[in-house]
């Protein structure tokens, strides 16, 4: 790539050995860096990078300083963790583009994949998303709660395995709660439900547990969260769901 642009990238769940090669290149071109505060911290310091960090909830403010830069000359990588188009920032870098200015429009954009927290969750616990499944941020900042319930009974409904970002925070400790309380309404009290934390780190602890059993204090920011499907099963300390209907 010549002249400005923006790269968007993911720097998978943690762990450095997650981090593609096509990543670390881009970052070795980078003038300019951009992200969420922990995940900046993530790329180290060097002669000709400036580091942007920001805070959690201003993602179309950030994507905009990675576009203004980037319509100055400047190599742009914006960065977030596990994938950069599931729950984070490749979104918001095209919605920030279709708003900005018409030059904005014709900057070069990458989007370079990572390994997102649910499958490096799902891989660290067996295979429980081994059938059909789906993806669900429980975080209400962009939607309401009543819409993230509606969802979950719909996908309950269709018997998917659920991968659930953002379960529990400190901003919104009884939501995962009201969710837990949900699925206990609707499915039976035997399934299994994977609290993935910090995967890929020396902090990774993963621990399975029936649905009767699941506590809203087992799973926080740092947690992903797996609901198997009604055929989910384990296998001594593996958890997989049949490929089979």
């Amino acid at each position: 790539m010549t002249g400005g642009w923006v790269v968007i990238a993911g720097l998978g769940p943690g762990a450095e050995t997650m981090v593609t090669p096509e990543v670390t290149a881009a970052l070795a071109e980078a003038t300019d860096v951009v992200g969420y505060i922990p995940y900046v911290a993530r790329v180290a310091e060097r002669p000709g990078l400036t580091r942007h960090a920001s805070d959690n909830r201003v993602e179309v403010e950030r994507a905009s300083l990675a576009l203004r830069l980037a319509a100055e000359g400047r190599r742009v990588v914006v960065v977030s963790s596990g994938d950069p188009g599931v729950f984070a920032m490749a979104s918001a870098v095209f919605e920030a583009m279709e708003a900005g200015p018409e030059p904005w429009r014709r900057l070069e954009v990458r989007v370079l994949p990572g390994i997102t927290a649910m499958l490096a969750a799902a891989a660290a616990a067996g295979a429980p998303l081994g059938h059909d499944f789906c993806a669900i941020n429980l975080s209400d900042n962009l939607k309401s709660l009543d819409l993230v319930l509606r969802r979950l009974r719909l996908a309950v409904e269709a018997d998917f395995a659920m991968g659930f970002y953002n379960p529990r925070s400190r901003a919104r400790p009884e939501q995962f709660a009201r969710v837990l309380d949900l699925l206990r309404g609707i499915c039976e009290p035997e399934r299994l439900v994977i609290f993935a934390r910090a995967v890929s780190t020396p902090e990774e602890a993963i621990r399975v547990v029936p649905l009767a059993e699941a506590q809203p204090e087992m799973a926080d920011m740092r947690t992903v969260v797996i609901l198997g499907s009604s055929r989910t099963r384990r296998i001594g300390r593996y958890v997989y769901t049949p490929r089979s209907a």
